[in-house]
């Protein structure tokens, strides 16, 4: 059956969709990791920055961060350093401005564009002489990775996938943070986006006449800047083709969703339904967990990170019957 039946149960001093998402993001700290850095050079005159870790002739898993998100984000070294114990070695893949400096053309990363991580697959193709074995997406970079595997269908090489706490989508989510204690999330999210556009534009001219301190939610500043420098008609037009809800039906990795039913960042019924799950895709989703949290653990202060081992698990185990 597409639907699992989750084993996660959050921590019970950590009760709470907020409690699950902030914790984390708040007190975690990150593993030590050797940790290489490479810039790749793309052909329309941009780059990207990669980081790896793990063992050098290892398979590969590919990993795809959240909004404004990168190396410094909470789970990255913690899903790289399960996976490394596995026996994988991780690229991460930052999108365009999320490394360490500012890309250098106009255009930047959104949650639908799915060239940049399909140009790192070839790279890895050609370097290594092997394709990524899986891929991991979160929240954003889960959006992401979903509507990519949509997109490749039966041609993707990937043999495993893993999306956690994805906005599925867009429009949903833009309402579901302009609301009650979510406007937090918003609020700190949009503070990031402008200061990454502050910092881009000051080495660069840019394209748009915006105000950006008055873009103050995500459907402004997707309908003002997102959408105004890739092509969109607008925020609308953004949200309708590239919502990775739609895509789903087409994917053909064996792929697992990890999604709590507390999201603060989403509507209860903003998860696809059974009826759209292929074959191919395992939709897990415990209760509780808040955003990129699934925080378990008996003693206060001592976290488990379910979502690390459940990544490390679906990328070694047999598949679900």
């Amino acid at each position: 059956m597409p639907i699992i039946d989750s084993a996660f149960r959050p921590a019970w001093w950590l009760r709470g969709n907020h409690a699950q998402t902030l914790w984390p993001a708040l007190f975690r700290r990150p593993r030590r990791l050797d940790l290489a850095w490479e810039q790749l050079e793309l052909d329309d005159g941009d780059f990207l920055d990669l980081v790896w870790s793990g063992p050098e002739q290892a398979p590969v898993v590919l990993l795809m961060h959240g909004l404004e998100g990168g190396i410094h984000s909470h789970y990255a070294r913690g899903i790289m350093w399960r996976l490394n114990r596995y026996g994988f070695r991780v690229c991460l893949m930052h999108f365009r401005g999320c490394g360490r400096q500012p890309n250098r053309l106009p255009v930047s990363y959104h949650s639908g564009k799915t060239d940049d991580p399909q140009r790192v697959l070839e790279y890895i193709q050609r370097s290594r002489g092997q394709v990524p074995f899986g891929a991991v997406g979160i929240s954003l970079g889960g959006n992401v990775l979903l509507k990519w595997l949509g997109e490749q269908g039966e041609r993707s090489p990937l043999r495993r996938a893993v999306a956690i706490s994805v906005p599925f989508r867009l429009d949903a989510t833009a309402r579901r943070l302009e609301q009650g204690l979510s406007r937090l999330y918003q609020r700190h999210l949009l503070r990031s986006m402008r200061a990454s556009y502050r910092r881009k534009y000051a080495r660069i001219a840019s394209p748009l006449d915006v105000d950006i301190e008055r873009l103050n939610s995500f459907r402004l500043f997707d309908d003002q800047v997102t959408a105004a420098l890739h092509g969109f008609a607008g925020a609308d037009d953004y949200y309708a083709r590239c919502s990775s809800r739609q895509f789903i039906p087409r994917i053909r990795v064996p792929t697992l969703i990890l999604h709590a039913r507390d999201d603060p960042f989403m509507f209860p019924d903003t998860p696809p339904e059974e009826t759209e799950l292929p074959g191919q895709v395992w939709l897990e989703v415990p209760e509780g967990g808040g955003h990129v949290g699934f925080i378990g653990g008996w003693l206060p202060g001592w976290a488990e990170y379910y979502a690390d081992r459940r990544i490390a698990g679906w990328m070694t185990n047999s598949l679900p019957a």
